[in-house]
């Protein structure tokens, strides 16, 4: 009977153990990368009994098997880290996508609603309700540009506090791992597989590709973790670090540093894949091109705006006041350059000053000094921009840098080779646009010279009211100098003389205020010469250069049409009394459709064209992660459902187990009764 009870209790201990696994299936059907187990049993071979052959003995456990799939987990994995990343990059540029092309946020509405001010006081110069409308229109403008700025700077820093907190679970992940590794070599080396354990580990990597793609090595049933280029992130037991710190290149921004116990080393340019993969990726191609567009935008804005109205004369008579800040106020030309850290102890730092705003970028540059005095000049395009070939430096000590890209550099303080500097010309910019003239009266919305016909003309001569050809220059030292030199150089009368019978070339001379006849370059004529020529009945553009006593020069054009007659006159003067003038005003309204922006081989685009497609290009990419999003919850769901069809818990079969398991071990019970009974009969009747 011993053979039997033996059987017995065999099928009973494989039922138990049986009935152990599904109930451990079922309890754990909705724990997150758990795989199904499933005892193996076997026969445990048979009792050689004589010239019958072999009568069985039973059954014995042979394993509690993990229903896995290597290959499906590491499809699982990718799917994974690739679906972080771009779900964390369309929730950060659905932000922006919004913020640039709505209405009640983006620049766009603003920037119309300035350019229609302007056309509404261009209509009525003198209007002063006009003109503190269009002043109302322009602080809106400079509201909306800041508040923008603001908004993106907001983001940028939710942006570094998300890399911070994620490079503390990456780090709490890789740890977990690391424990796992130690945990599943110590139970493996006792027999048998920890199947609990190496789910728990799965699951760790799986979450940590939610966070930043991991690339998994198995080696020897210990997992090998390695980011971006290959840095190890765990090795065996031992984990290293992902440090969230400020850049060196710029304090503003986190940067992510693999840190071991002997090294240090910035990955924000090499890690992919999960969250931080998706949020370096939408910093570095959606969030600072924005910030510098929007911040080139608001430059060339101020720019043209102030030096066209420095053009033109206020209601008072005198040259137009400047509607925004300084673009070069002092206090900002620091900020355009960050000093790296690490370089030498007391290094300076340079100052960039916008030369010319119609050629900005939206890019930054980084600079590096080696050799004493030597830099280069390199752009985030990876383009090098200083020296030019076939230079492969540039000397500072011995010549000044030169313009590049609508900048110019300065240097403040001492350098030492391998310091280092990042340019940053334009990516604050929106946030430092501000109106600064308060008084209407002064916009300078007439234009400087005025033409009149003398009252004696008898001629069908006529001609075009002057336009100064002198670009006053706000950001000279030489500007006051320059708009005196206009008054102090007029008036001067033009005079037209007799035809030539034998050409029809009929003459002209330019007579100062002291009635001084002056050639076509302002010098005075001594005794009167002819200083020009001009056809009757055709129409031709007439320029002057003149020399007013301050030394300065002052150019001016007009067009001469029809037949003047011998003695007829035209008096050009300083515009003093053109409050209803509107020429200046006329040629601000230019600046709406003017290309302006982004100047490169002498064409351009408009300011409005420019935001047009700073909105255009974030909606394409927006569009672009929606389908790119859509496409890698594709793919995750598919692997997740394939995952789940071999290794997760079917609660319908598993109950079915269950009850076969429970008959199982009910017949198990039966076989040691049947056992006993067969003993005790034998005991009774022996």
């Amino acid at each position: 009977m011993a053979g039997l009870l033996s059987i017995g209790v065999s099928g009973l201990q494989a039922s138990q153990a049986q009935l152990n696994t599904v109930g451990h299936n079922i309890t754990n059907a909705d724990t997150a990368g758990y795989s199904r187990q499933q005892v193996m049993q076997k026969s445990a071979g048979g009792q050689y009994i004589g010239p019958a052959g072999f009568i069985g003995s039973g059954t014995t456990l042979q394993d509690v098997r993990r229903i896995y799939s290597g290959f499906i987990d590491t499809q699982l994995q990718s799917a994974t880290s690739l679906n972080g990343d771009t779900k964390a990059y369309l929730e950060s540029i659905n932000q922006v996508n919004s913020l640039l092309a709505d209405s009640g946020t983006g620049v766009n509405t603003v920037l119309t609603g300035f350019f229609d001010a302007l056309q509404n006081v261009a209509s009525k110069p003198s209007d002063e309700a006009s003109r503190k409308l269009f002043l109302s229109s322009a602080q809106s403008l400079s509201d909306r540009f800041n508040s923008v700025q603001t908004q993106l700077k907001d983001q940028s820093g939710y942006l570094n506090q998300q890399l911070g907190t994620m490079a503390n679970k990456v780090n709490d992940l890789a740890k977990t791992v690391a424990e796992l590794n130690l945990a599943i070599r110590t139970a493996g080396a006792n027999g048998g597989s920890p199947n609990d354990l190496l789910d728990a580990r799965e699951q760790a990597v799986r979450e940590l590709n939610e966070l930043v793609g991991v690339k998994t090595v198995d080696q020897d049933g210990q997992y090998a973790l390695f980011l971006g280029n290959g840095q190890p992130l765990v090795i065996g037991n031992t984990a290293n670090r992902l440090v969230a710190e400020p850049s060196q290149d710029d304090p503003s921004r986190t940067a992510l540093i693999f840190q071991t116990p002997t090294s240090r080393m910035d990955v924000s340019n090499v890690l992919t894949g999960g969250s931080i993969g998706g949020l370096l990726r939408y910093r570095s191609e959606v969030l600072d091109p924005a910030m510098n567009e929007l911040g080139r935008l608001s430059l060339v804005v101020a720019d043209r705006v102030n030096q066209q109205l420095a053009q033109g004369l206020d209601l008072n008579g005198n040259f137009g006041a400047t509607l925004f800040g300084n673009i070069n106020d002092p206090a900002l030309l620091g900020q355009r350059s960050i000093a790296q850290a690490g370089n030498s102890a007391g290094s300076g730092n340079f100052e960039v000053t916008i030369s010319d705003s119609s050629q900005l970028t939206t890019y930054d540059y980084e600079i590096e000094l080696t050799n004493g005095s030597e830099f280069r000049v390199l752009r985030s395009d990876g383009q090098e921009i200083l020296p030019e070939p076939p230079a492969t430096t540039w000397d500072m000590a011995s010549t000044p840098p030169p313009a590049f890209d609508g900048i110019t550099l300065a240097f403040n303080g001492t350098y030492a080779d391998g310091d280092r500097f990042t340019l940053i010309p334009t990516r604050h910019a929106a946030g430092d646009i501000d109106v600064t003239l308060t008084e209407h009266k002064r916009l300078g919305f007439a234009a400087p010279l005025n033409g009149t016909a003398s009252t004696g003309n008898y001629g069908t001569g006529a001609i075009t009211q002057p336009e100064l050809s002198t670009h006053l220059d706000i950001y000279s030292p030489d500007f006051a100098a320059q708009q005196a030199a206009v008054k102090e150089a007029m008036p001067v009368k033009l005079v037209f003389g007799d035809v030539d019978p034998a050409t029809g070339v009929q003459s002209y001379t330019l007579y100062d205020v002291k009635g001084n006849a002056l050639d076509a370059n302002g010098a005075i004529i001594t005794p009167p010469a002819v200083t020009g020529s001009f056809v009757p009945g055709q129409s031709r553009e007439l320029s002057f250069s003149l020399t007013a006593p301050n030394g300065q020069s002052v150019e001016f054009t007009t067009s001469a049409s029809g037949s003047p007659a011998k003695g007829d006159s035209f008096t050009i003067a300083f515009n003093r009394d053109g409050q209803s003038d509107n020429r200046n005003a006329l040629k601000l309204q230019d600046l709406q459709n003017a290309q302006t922006v982004g100047v490169t081989g002498g064409k351009g685009t408009s300011f409005t064209t420019a935001y047009g497609s700073l909105v255009q290009q974030v909606g394409a990419k927006t569009a672009q992660a929606k389908a790119d999003n859509g496409a890698t919850e594709a793919i995750l769901t598919q692997a997740s459902a394939t995952r789940e069809s071999l290794s997760g818990v079917n609660l319908d079969e598993e109950a079915a187990n269950l009850i076969k398991f429970q008959q199982y071990y009910t017949a198990s019970s039966q076989i040691i009764k049947a056992a006993q009974e067969t003993f005790n009969t034998l005991l009774s009747a022996l």
